[in-house]
């Protein structure tokens, strides 16, 4: 029996040693993504319904980090320190936060459909300024989403959810009325919070619903006919007296001389 060089045989315990370390992989160990954090959301009035026991705390839908393109120079000493901030281009941050307080068991929501929405919506103050609850017939309203009918907090607030879900919004001013808001109703600057449902989405947007027939008036009821009024007395009126006038005296016709 030949025995290889052993050269050769070096070179073959180095090939299966590298063959060895190719196929066997050591263990990976997959580090799950970290959950997002709460947001930090303003302290609301007890005049807002408060939410179920064990619901979950907010969470960002998305985080907007603005930076402006210009800067501030040859600013004048007679000028504030908070001259950026007035002038607004300044870096800021926002978000639109939720929290899901039920989730539905329908269809996903999708873009560009038209969801039917009910909505209460609160200054952080407690103030409620508008709920579809109280427009006649309480019917939810009707929104192409994605459609820049509503503001961006409404625009892409909804996503995630689920027919029949409920949400809170906490909407910052930038994503609402902006930093001038509506007077007299949404002042400047206001965060808003909206409780949301999602009754339906459909692909056409919803006919209106026909306002219900009214029931037939009641016939009148027929009133007796007023007696006529008792004629007042007449007196008669005293006759005017009247002082016979003196017949006038006409004085004879001259007889023509003959």
């Amino acid at each position: 029996m030949k025995t290889l060089p052993l050269s050769l045989s070096l070179l073959a315990f180095s090939a299966a040693s590298v063959l060895a370390q190719t196929t066997s992989h050591p263990p990976v160990h997959h580090t799950a993504p970290a959950a997002p954090t709460c947001a930090k959301v303003p302290e609301l009035s007890p005049k807002i319904p408060a939410l179920p026991p064990g619901t979950p705390c907010a969470k960002p839908l998305y985080t907007i980090t603005t930076i402006p393109s210009v800067k501030l120079e040859n600013i004048s000493p007679m000028e504030t320190k908070d001259l950026a901030q007035k002038l607004g281009i300044e870096s800021s941050a926002f978000s639109l936060d939720y929290i899901d307080t039920k989730i539905g068991d329908g269809p996903l929501a999708a873009p560009d459909k038209y969801y039917s929405i009910h909505y209460t919506g609160y200054l952080v103050d407690g103030t409620k300024f508008d709920s579809s609850l109280d427009h006649p017939g309480a019917e939810p309203i009707v929104i192409k989403y994605g459609g820049h009918q509503v503001i961006p907090g409404w625009d892409t607030g909804f996503d995630g959810m689920h027919v029949g879900g409920k949400r809170r919004l906490f909407i910052p001013f930038q994503l609402a009325y902006g930093a001038q808001g509506k007077p007299p109703v949404i002042p400047e600057r206001a965060e808003l919070i909206f409780d949301v449902e999602l009754v339906a989405q459909s692909d056409e947007k919803p006919a209106p619903k026909t306002p219900p027939t009214p029931p037939p008036a009641a016939p009148a009821t027929t009133q007796p006919a007023a007696k006529p009024a008792t004629p007042a007395a007449t007196t008669p009126a005293a006759p005017a007296t009247t002082t016979p006038a003196k017949p006038a005296t006409t004085p004879p016709a001259t007889a023509p001389k003959q």
